[in-house]
Formats: structure tokens, sequence, C-alpha cells
């Protein structure tokens, strides 16, 4: 009882330093690339902290996932690299009787990492796309930030104003460079308010302003002076989430689609709890270092190991999406080949004398090379 009080401290210590670097380096991640779409003018800069929110929430899986196998493994290699295990395996104890403080440690890893995956992680990415929705479909002068030039969904005008009037649809000091086939007009106006007809139609009139048209180069320029001019701008259906995508949808929506895009993403949503629990498994014979050698190497491999396993889900999950595998006979036969290479690992550990363990061909090979 004493050991396993003192190795779930020590796994508690080293997985809250572990996650906060990782989490740290995806919430800059993110940052800096909702910073970027917000500057270009993909995302309102007033839904930032929202986006940066579920975008972490997103990736929170990932990170559990990542931090419950990597602090397995240091505290397993730091046993090893301070020569405890020795004092263990002295003792008469197996490497069998970590299983039960680790998965005491991890239950709750798993838990969280199945409920996030099922239930929040989908919820932030239907808000997230939400968001995005909403911005895009709001009316061109609507996305305008006061001095900022800001291009129009159809890509043929260009405004910019410098101040707006409250909370309404008025700005003031408009100016809209647009390119048609009669060539390309400016024009400029002390203020611009965004009207709608009863056809939902909608116009942005300008008033008090001046409109050149006419070719760059050229001297067949037009101006004219106006008290109100109106232009129309496209109109756009407000509504949101009319269709979501599979990795937006509720487990529940899941279950009652029956597509394989729909069961390729169930199949990745089973497949996070079940990566946790195996790598925390496989971390512990995966530990064994060399106390004269550096522990550096088993980290590399760990991290290896990761990536490999989730990269292969993931080309299974694409097998389902198209077709060529069904959802039933997909989601389990890589997890059973990661868990018997768990116990093979196990049972080549514990098996040191075994004549094809590698310190007995090492050793084999050492006394041979010497009889030479």
């Amino acid at each position: 009882m004493i050991f396993q009080r003192a190795l779930r401290r020590e796994l508690t210590s080293s997985a809250g330093a572990t996650f906060t670097v990782l989490f740290t380096i995806i919430l800059t991640w993110a940052l800096i690339r909702i910073l970027g779409q917000a500057a270009g003018g993909k995302v309102d800069s007033s839904d930032v902290v929202a986006l940066i929110a579920f975008a972490a929430l997103n990736y929170l899986p990932t990170v559990l996932i990542l931090t419950s196998f990597i602090s397995v493994l240091m505290v397993v290699t730091r046993t090893y690299k301070d020569s405890e295990m020795v004092v263990w395996f002295a003792s008469g104890q197996s490497l069998t009787k970590w299983v039960r403080p680790v998965l005491s440690f991890g239950a709750p890893i798993i838990l969280l990492t199945a409920m996030l995956a099922f239930y929040a992680t989908p919820w932030g990415k239907q808000k997230s796309t939400e968001y995005v929705e909403r911005f895009a479909k709001r009316e061109d002068l609507q996305k305008v930030s006061p001095g900022q030039f800001k291009e129009s969904a159809s890509s043929n005008r260009i405004f910019f104003v410098e101040g707006t009037s409250g909370e309404t649809a008025s700005v003031q000091n408009v100016f809209v460079n647009e390119v048609n086939e009669r060539g390309t007009s400016v024009i400029v106006a002390k203020e611009g308010v965004i009207n709608a007809l009863p056809s939902g139609d909608r116009f942005l009139v300008l008033k008090n302003g001046r409109r050149y048209q006419g070719t760059p180069g050229q001297a067949d320029f037009q101006t004219m002076e106006f008290e109100t001019y109106s232009m129309r701008v496209a109109a756009q259906v407000q509504e949101l989430g009319s269709e979501l995508d599979a990795p937006s949808m509720s487990t529940a929506e899941l279950l009652k689609t029956p597509t394989n895009v729909a069961r390729a993403e169930l199949l990745w949503r089973i497949s996070l709890p079940i990566t946790c629990l195996i790598l925390m498994l496989l971390a512990i014979p995966l530990g064994f270092v060399n106390p004269r050698a550096g522990s550096s190497t088993n980290l590399i491999i760990a991290l290896l190991i990761f990536f490999a396993y989730n990269n292969t889900v993931k080309v299974v999950e694409a097998s389902v999406k198209q077709g060529k595998f069904a959802f039933g006979s997909a989601w389990w036969p890589l997890h059973l080949a990661a868990l018997l290479a768990v116990l093979v690992l196990f049972a080549w550990r514990l098996n040191v004398n075994h004549r094809l363990h590698p310190r007995r061909l090492m050793a084999s090979f050492k006394r041979g090379k010497v009889q030479a």
C-alpha cells in the first residue's frame, strides 16, 4: 500500500508537469492560428477567445493520452535509472505489480478522455463552426472594422470605413472600390447604411459622396456627385447549422446516422479512451533502461509509437469513411494487436533468462567475439 500510494503520487506529479507543457504548446499554436484567421478577416476578432477555448477542447483528449503515456514511461524509467527496480525485483516482486497502481492512476484520465471524446469535443466543434459560419454570413459592411480594408464575399469590392455609428449598421466616411464588367469604380461617402426590403434583398445606401468610374491609366474617368447612392449587397441565408459535418455531430446523432462518414467518426471517438488505456499499459515494460545509459531514447521511441498508433487509427478511420472496411470489423483489430504487443513485451521483460532475450543474445555475442 505504501508503494502504491507513493507511486500514484509520483505519477500525478509527473502528469501535472507533462500536461502543463503539452497544453501550453497546443494553446500557443491555437492562439497563433486563430489570431492569423482574425487578422485575415476569416473570423470575428471578438470571437477569438471563444474560438481558442473550443480549439483547446478539441485537442484536449489527445493531450491527455500523451500525458498519461509519457508520465508512466518517465516514472518507470526513473526507477530503473535510480536502481530502485533492482531492489523491487530482489524483493520477489514482479513487473506486473505495477499494473494495478498505474490503472488506479489512469482510470480518471481514461474516463475524462471518454467524456471529452463522446460529448465535450463534438460540442466544441459545433460551436466553433457556428461562430465561423455566423461571421461568414454577415453582410459585407458588418464585417468591416474601422480603419481596416476588407474584401467583400464576392471578391469584387473592397471596403474601408473610418468609424461606426453605435450598434447600428451605419458607418461613416466610407470608401468602396468595385470592379465589374464596366471597369473600376471608386465611391467615397460621408455615411453608409444597410436597408432591408420586404423581399429580403439588402442594399447599401451611401449618402453625400462621389463616384469615379473608368479604367485606370486612361483619361475617360467619369465623376458624379450624389446625395444617395444604393448598391445591392448579396443576401445570404442566416440559418446556421442546417447541415453539420460528422465531427460536429453528437454521439447520439452519429448512432442514428447510417453513413460511412458517421461510422468513421464514431470509430475515432471509441479509439481515444482505448488508446489511452493501452498506451499506459505499454509504458510499463517500455520504460526499461540501463542505469548506466541515457533515458532519452525511451522518450523518443515512445513519441514514435504514439504518433504511429494515432496515425494508424486515422488510416483505419479513412478506410471506413471510404467504405473499404465495415465498422464492425474495423474498430477492434488494431487495438487487439496493440494489446497483444503489450502482453508480449511484458512476457519479454519478465523472462529475462530466456535464450532469445536481448541480454542473453548480447552476452553470447560477446563471448563468441572474445573466443574468436
